[in-house]
């Protein structure tokens, strides 16, 4: 067993979720809480790899992937080499694929990526360094991906190969229906790909239509291979991979055939797995209450029966038989769940004043709380939480809505010029930053960056929208804070990291107004990162500030956003909404017109933001009433985070 899986023993059991050979796993995977810890221990054996192959005086001889996925493995080799003294001298990388055409110094190449992540800041020699070039003439890619064989056969082939997996099932660029021992060719990518990509390339029609990558018979010549796959929006093609048949449809699912492959998942990419989703199928089961929730849920929907409707035979048919002995009678276990599902409705998301709350998701007291709605964008707190929103200022809490970025990266050029040439008109007797703006807008070449007045007439589109949205239900525009994190104003789709800057300002915030609730957006399958980045510093700043007596009396509630929902298992506060609370969110929604109709990183739903928070709200409401509760027009959910 590899070093770091090895060392994975060490952690503790709510870190990884450990492989056990069941009938419906066919590859090797560990599980981890993050992706931080996976990839440092990734890292680790690529780095004694490093070392072994330098005490035998031999090439170490790497393949590479990019994406999201590898970016901290990158981080932490860059840093043994800085901290530790680790050496590429001996290292030759060869890496899976390039888009087609692309030059070497576009910013959403390849060649681009890899320099900036990891080459630049290591002491690899260039002449070592082989990344499939996206320039070379069409006539000559056939010659020139041989060539690219013959070189890695040169050097004895790939010692280790790291891969990332698209939601097609491609490793590398190689899409469905690729052949098992297909070599380096250019390929045409599946729309699917291209629609994941479309944020980094401001929309669709920028993505290049095909790729040079290496074969799935290349990758699996390869000594050591390991996958890396994060994020929920992995999962089903990771349980296709790992459980399903190897099939040309998903390219992946040839790794089965290598006999030293790993696949290394955080909790959400694995989630889809069967000892994960349903566990109870797969061998005995500790019966937490958790796990009991989520089984019953899980069963009420696949019998299509409310729970109260249960029998002992649903259960020992799908393999709970372990839970009815241990509860004794379906009855019983029926009208527990049932109580525990229907004590997370309320109406009242900032506690019911005056009422007994021992069954209730919120406190009774304080009856007037101060709430703070962080959104990671202008739009996240009405598209998300719209209702929930509406119901906090109609009960009389001190709401404050917190957006952490000014979200100008989402306007797009013909937005922001349309408000320039109206203010230009305006001031047609003064000459203005807005003729700038006009220009620049005009003249932009397609892969330059905004200039900062465009970026911040681009900013205050969203903001006064957002002021718009908060009117509208009735918040007071003292009660509205735009923090503009520093991470965010790049300019580009590509962020900087959190800083200490960046989370300061959050802790400032909480700090001025000392709240009894937070609601942050706990929804991590953002196309670009944003929540995620905005997660991570709330949760930063509540580690430093923890300590404080007024944080005793603050709770946390997430919410998801625009692409997922909780599960039925997870949800802590469910929050019902009328058919007029549903349309007075819509047009809250809507006021953030510049997001209406063409949204620029909405994913591969076509659907506008209003529209799919409102079909998902009504989706909600339906399962609820699937399993025999109240029949409400849409819910919106929440899960506590105790911190």
């Amino acid at each position: 067993m590899h070093r770091y899986l090895v060392q994975a023993n060490d952690i503790s059991h709510k870190e990884v979720g450990k492989f056990e050979e069941t009938r419906y796993e066919k590859l090797h995977n560990e599980v981890f809480e993050n992706s931080y810890q996976a990839s440092a221990l990734v890292a680790e054996e690529i780095a004694q790899l490093i070392k072994d192959k330098q005490e035998k005086g031999e090439n170490c001889v790497l393949g590479l992937a990019t994406g999201s996925s590898p970016i901290k493995v990158y981080e932490e080799l860059v840093r043994m080499h800085r901290e530790e003294g680790l050496s590429f001298s001996n290292v030759i990388t060869f890496n899976l694929d390039e888009y087609y055409p692309m030059s070497k110094d576009n910013h959403q190449s390849y060649h681009y990526f890899m320099h900036q992540h990891l080459f630049d800041h290591i002491d690899i020699k260039p002449e070592n360094v082989h990344i499939p070039d996206g320039k070379v003439l069409l006539d000559e890619v056939h010659q020139y991906c041989i060539d690219y064989e013959m070189k890695i056969k040169e050097h004895g082939g790939l010692d280790f190969q790291l891969l990332g997996i698209g939601r097609t099932g491609h490793v590398g660029f190689n899409e469905p229906g690729s052949h098992y021992n297909s070599g380096t060719r250019i390929i045409t990518l599946d729309h699917l790909t291209r629609s994941d990509a479309a944020s980094d390339f401001n929309g669709i029609e920028n993505v290049p239509k095909r790729a040079i990558t290496m074969g799935i018979g290349t990758i699996l010549k390869a000594k050591r291979i390991v996958l890396l796959g994060w994020g929920h929006k992995k999962a089903e093609i990771i349980k296709d991979t790992v459980e399903g048949e190897i099939t040309s449809n998903v390219p992946a699912t040839y790794l089965q055939q290598h006999k030293n492959t790993t696949f290394i998942l955080d909790y959400e990419a694995a989630s889809e797995l069967t000892r994960f989703k349903t566990p109870w199928l797969v061998g005995q089961c500790v019966w937490t209450d958790e796990l009991k929730r989520k089984a019953m849920v899980w069963l009420s929907l696949k019998a299509n029966k409310p729970i109260l409707k249960l029998t002992d035979r649903d259960y020992n048919d799908n393999g709970m038989s372990g839970l009815l002995a241990q509860e004794g009678s379906a009855y019983e276990l029926n009208i527990q769940m049932f109580n525990v599902l229907q004590h997370t409705i309320t109406g009242w998301p900032g506690g019911k004043p005056n009422a007994d709350d021992t069954n209730r998701p919120e406190r009774a007291e304080p009856a007037r709380k101060r709430v703070i709605i962080f959104s990671p964008h202008p739009d996240d707190d009405v598209i998300s939480m719209g209702g929930t929103f509406c119901r906090l200022i109609d009960q009389g809490h001190e709401v404050h809505v917190v957006y952490q970025t000014s979200g100008n990266i989402a306007v797009t050029d013909a937005e922001a010029l349309k408000f320039a040439e109206v203010a230009k008109d305006m001031t047609a007797d003064t000459p203005s930053v807005f003729e700038e703006a006009v220009e620049f807008l005009t003249n932009k070449r397609e892969d330059q960056i905004d200039s900062l007045d465009v970026r911040k007439l681009k900013g205050l589109i969203r903001r006064r929208e957002s002021y718009g949205a908060t009117r509208y239900i009735g918040l007071d525009d003292k009660n509205v804070h735009f923090l503009n994190l520093p991470f965010y104003e790049t300019g580009e789709v590509k962020k900087n990291p959190l800083g200490e800057e960046d989370i300061q300002i959050i802790v400032d915030i909480i700090e001025q107004i000392k709240p009894h609730q937070i609601y942050a957006a706990g929804d991590l399958a953002d196309p670009h990162g944003t929540h995620k980045v905005c997660l991570d510093g709330i949760f930063e700043a509540l580690k430093l500030l923890k300590t404080k007596p007024y944080m005793n009396d603050c709770w946390v509630w997430l919410y998801r956003g625009a692409w997922h929902e909780w599960g039925l298992d997870e949800i802590e506060m469910a929050v019902p909404m009328s058919p007029g609370q549903v349309v007075q969110k819509r047009n809250a929604i809507l006021f953030h017109q510049s997001q209406k109709d063409r949204v620029m990183f909405q994913g591969d739903d076509s659907r506008e933001f209003w529209m799919r928070a409102e079909e998902r709200n009504k989706a909600t409401a339906k399962l609820y009433d699937a399993l025999g509760l109240a029949d409400y027009e849409a819910i919106e959910a929440f899960k506590r985070y105790h911190f």
